[in-house]
């Protein structure tokens, strides 16, 4: 993504920087952060400004950072380098960024540490060492020395709960960029399923499902996933075949300027399914069914993921895989034997939205992560709320580290019967299976972003291999 001007009206960015400036007691600072070097200096990671930064000012600018302070703003940005270009032609001028932005003001980055008052300053620490050691040095946080733990004092957490408020409620600005993203991440998977067929292998379909994102000058919010190996959660390789009677999982999504989609499918490399990978696949479909259903403002995101593994807690005991009273095995995780993760998190400017900010952002005060298997995965524990966005994306797998016998997650089910291994051994052609969705919370109930790709076993059939 190059360097140009924000995207949307300068409005947009002067309404979300006075609604943060009135909701911080003093000056924040944002910082875009800094190129980082792949092997030699010049050679550098594709550049991507922090998301709390591009919220503020939608500028995709290096070494940056933008001051909020009451009704008052300056970015502070590197002066236009006469090397740079020679090398990679003109770039927008102050005056235009100026106009683009609404900010009052654009100053020299060079003059960024004598401007502020660095313990009046609240700022909240770059994911990248590089940046935060730089800030943390500049304002004095404990933060910028290498191995310490980052821990936000008073100042900085307030500064981390007005942000968190702020985008967890998506304007209408922000949801024209989601939508967007929806829209081409629709496209790739349809392109990739209209790609498939067995003989190729999985970066085949990783190149057709990528190559409608780059047309329209995007690319993917995160590294893609694309495997036969369903059961690998965080799959990163793309050199398997693909056969007959495999399915083959992808979660793949646009980013939008930064604006995520995060869609996952999977479908079955022939055009049909097995019998066995339909019934599991129509257990995973019901699932994800049940907990948009259950998408309403002020429903607990907890309850929708125990209501999704209720579900499928329920189908696995109708197949024989599990024995015992749904809710019983519910309390106890069986269910996360087979759908170890959460039911899925909040999307926005990040993929997983906010998510350095850890918890703080995915869980709501007074709430905390789980220590039970099957709930400790969970990333979003909030109530719903008119604006936000999230995904809903149940699954089931064949882990072999978590199946294996004798597993510390599977002895007890074993020892008491619980889990019935002969009964599992028929649905051997199921790796894994995940089907997502990006969800908006509505007043009048779920507005599911990506609607249009399909997703019922026969529609996902007619697509496959039809390129």
């Amino acid at each position: 993504m190059s360097a140009g001007l924000p995207p949307q009206s300068p409005e947009s960015y002067v309404q979300r920087r006075r609604e943060l400036g009135a909701r911080v007691s003093g000056p924040a600072l944002l910082f875009s952060g800094l190129p980082r070097p792949q092997n030699y200096p010049a050679n550098v990671y594709p550049f991507r400004p922090s998301s709390h930064f591009l919220y503020l000012t939608g500028c995709w600018i290096e070494n940056a950072a933008v001051l909020v302070d009451g009704q008052r703003d300056v970015l502070f940005m590197p002066p236009e380098d006469p090397d740079d270009v020679v090398w990679h032609g003109p770039s927008p001028g102050w005056a235009d960024i100026q106009r683009a932005t609404g900010v009052s003001e654009i100053r020299d980055i060079a003059e960024l540490d004598a401007a502020i008052d660095a313990a009046a300053t609240a700022t909240l620490p770059a994911v990248d060492a590089t940046t935060r050691f730089a800030q943390g040095r500049m304002l004095d946080r404990a933060w910028a020395e290498p191995g310490v733990t980052v821990e936000l004092d008073e100042r900085d957490a307030s500064l981390a709960d007005a942000i968190i408020a702020l985008r967890t409620i998506h304007d209408d600005a922000a949801l024209t960029m989601m939508r967007v993203a929806a829209e081409a991440t629709v496209e790739a998977h349809r392109a990739g399923m209209a790609a498939t067929r067995p003989g190729l292998r999985e970066s085949d379909v990783r190149a057709a499902m990528e190559r409608p994102l780059l047309a329209r000058d995007m690319v993917t919010a995160y590294p893609s996933i694309v495997t036969v190996h369903g059961e690998i959660l965080h799959s990163r390789g793309y050199d398997n075949p693909i056969a007959a009677g495999d399915l083959l999982l992808a979660d793949v999504g646009a980013s939008n300027r930064g604006w995520a989609g995060d869609v996952t499918r999977t479908w079955p490399v022939s055009g049909r399914f097995s019998p066995t990978q339909r019934t599991l696949y129509e257990l995973v479909l019901a699932a994800q069914l049940a907990a948009i259903e259950a998408v309403a403002p002020g429903a607990r995101y907890r309850d929708l993921h125990l209501a999704a593994a209720r579900v499928i807690a329920r189908g696995l005991v109708d197949e024989g895989i599990l024995r015992g009273e749904v809710d019983g095995l519910v309390e106890r995780g069986a269910h996360a034997l087979f759908f170890v993760h959460g039911l899925g998190h909040l999307i926005g400017l990040d993929v997983h939205d906010m998510e350095d900010l850890g918890d703080r952002a995915g869980y709501a005060p007074g709430r905390q992560r789980s220590t039970q298997f099957g709930l400790s995965f969970l990333r979003l524990d909030r109530d719903l709320q008119p604006g936000m966005a999230v995904t809903i994306e149940p699954g089931f797998y064949q882990i072999p580290a978590l199946l294996a016998p004798g597993s510390a997650q599977t002895k007890a089910f074993d020892d008491d019967g619980s889990l019935d291994r002969d009964a599992l051994a028929k649905f051997a052609d199921v790796r894994g299976i995940r089907i997502e969705d990006d969800v908006l919370v509505t007043a009048e109930g779920p507005e599911v972003l990506t609607a249009a790709l399909e997703k019922q076993p026969d529609d996902i059939e007619a697509l496959v291999g039809s390129r």
